[in-house]
């Protein structure tokens, strides 16, 4: 009954805004350290004709692409939200770089996951998928993404555990998830990955593995302008990837 495309022609009503599309190439920068960067670097413009009432939208250029960034959409019910309304005007591929914990010590951090498929341990993916599907990357993204070339930016494929409640990863549930192999826990993958399923739209979501939940002195450390030059060499990579898709 609410869709997307009614509150947006409501919104756009309201704030006397004309429809104008969004680019094609959406992302989705929870932390905000990418749209931070872009926007002290004067490298993109905040639109001034998206609608959405609970978010801003940058539009930057990304590997000779046209990209919008959406900053601080953490967390999944806020992540589809905007995911809904970007795709209802206009976007035809979207991307999410979200900070993620580490699980399985496969190095140290911080380095990147191409999520693949997402344990979906929280409420907002039930609303798009039976609860018995996996929130996988679709198989064909999939096949043009792995392996992945950011040329120096290491991106290794991996298993994510989606969680709504980041203080509440109790040790027994990491112990589990660890001793399956899962990369990382994250906020927002799995219900990304269950609307896509759902409505067929293309979304590729990446885990920066940044820290390890603060059980160690000196963490959360992205690297050098906080890893922003890495995200975008890996969102760059993506998009050369798919551009035969968008």
């Amino acid at each position: 009954m609410f869709t997307a495309a009614g509150l947006l022609r409501e919104a756009r009503r309201q704030r006397d805004l004309p429809v104008e599309a969004v680019p094609e190439v959406c992302l989705l920068d929870p932390d905000g350290d990418i749209a931070d960067h872009l926007v002290d670097h004067g490298l993109a413009d905040w639109s001034t004709t998206w609608p959405c009432y609970h978010s801003r939208l940058l539009v930057t250029t990304i590997a000779r692409r046209q990209v919008g960034v959406v900053p601080r959409a953490v967390g999944g019910p806020y992540a589809v939200l905007v995911a809904e309304q970007l795709f209802a005007s206009g976007c035809r591929l979207l991307l999410s770089m979200t900070s993620a914990g580490q699980l399985a010590a496969t190095r140290p951090p911080p380095y990147f996951v191409l999520v693949v498929r997402a344990i979906r341990d929280e409420g907002t993916s039930r609303h798009y998928l039976p609860t018995d599907v996996d929130a996988v990357l679709e198989p064909s993204l999939a096949r043009r993404l792995v392996p992945l070339d950011p040329t120096r930016v290491e991106v290794q494929p991996g298993v994510s555990w989606t969680t709504d409640a980041p203080f509440r990863e109790t040790r027994g549930a990491i112990d589990r998830h660890v001793a399956d192999g899962v990369a990382a826990v994250e906020m927002e993958a799995a219900s990304l990955y269950a609307f896509a399923a759902a409505t067929g739209n293309p979304v590729v979501c990446f885990a920066h593995v940044t820290n390890q939940m603060a059980a160690v002195d000196n963490d959360f450390d992205k690297g050098e302008d906080h890893g922003v030059a890495d995200a975008l060499l890996v969102v760059g990579a993506t998009l050369d990837a798919l551009r035969e898709r968008v």
